[in-house]
């Protein structure tokens, strides 16, 4: 039986963005929402309305660039690569994240 679908947590998809581009190098945004999916083991589904504002955003801060190509359809895509600042954007939140889990782990351990 298959998880139920849930809402990318907030704050978190910035992050995943990041770690599969520097991980699957140059995709469009279709391949980077369902590499995303299947890593997540269909835990969550992403849809335009998530996936390309993020890419945007992360787009506008320099974390990443976008140059059109074709797709693998034979059609127009946008594709994105991750910059020299987003691997250190991921860096950083990757450290963040590790802390995090740690910290949550220790207070539900702790519990009787």
């Amino acid at each position: 039986m298959a998880p139920p679908e849930t809402e990318v947590p907030y704050g978190t998809l910035d992050l995943m963005v990041l770690k599969t581009l520097a991980a699957m190098g140059r995709l469009h945004g279709f391949g980077i929402a369902r590499r995303i999916e299947q890593i997540a083991g269909g835990a969550f589904a992403l849809n335009q309305g998530t996936i390309y504002p993020a890419l945007l955003r992360l787009e506008q801060k320099g974390r990443i660039e976008s140059e059109w190509g074709m797709s693998e359809n034979n059609r127009r895509a946008r594709f994105y690569t991750i910059t020299r600042a987003g691997k250190k954007q991921l860096a950083a939140e990757t450290e963040s994240w590790a802390r995090t889990v740690a910290m949550v782990n220790r207070m539900l351990e702790g519990e009787s």
